[in-house]
């Protein structure tokens, strides 16, 4: 017993250790080895849910990347939409249309009276 107690750690004996933790990895044999048998299904269940916040983190990661992209293009179709109305009204001005009406050759012109209202 008193060997036991004043054996000192070698170098060698480290390398042994991991060398043997290694292939009990390799083998499925690790948490048999340090005797956890009886919490092996909620080493799986914890597992399970580490892997489920991963997946779902992922997906949320995914859908804030679609909402950033569609902002942007948002804000490009408001960026163009807000040109194509200035170009529409632009184009409605009685002096605009006048001159668009006489450069196609049209006699059409502002009325010089009211018009009358018919009962």
């Amino acid at each position: 017993m008193r060997e036991l107690v004043e054996r000192k750690w070698k170098l060698a004996d480290i390398g042994r250790f991991f060398k043997n933790s290694f292939k009990a990895i390799l083998k499925g044999q690790f948490l048999l080895r340090m005797n956890v048998g009886k919490y092996f299904v909620h080493i799986v269940f914890t597992f399970f849910l580490m892997t489920l916040v991963i997946w779902i983190s992922l997906m949320i990661e995914g859908t804030m990347a679609k909402v950033e992209k569609n902002k942007k293009v948002i804000e490009n179709l408001r960026i163009e939409n807000a040109q194509k109305m200035y170009d529409a009204e632009s184009l409605m001005r009685r002096s605009t249309v006048e001159a668009n009406l006489g450069r196609m050759g049209s006699e059409v012109k502002e009325p010089e009276k009211r018009a009358t209202v018919l009962k």
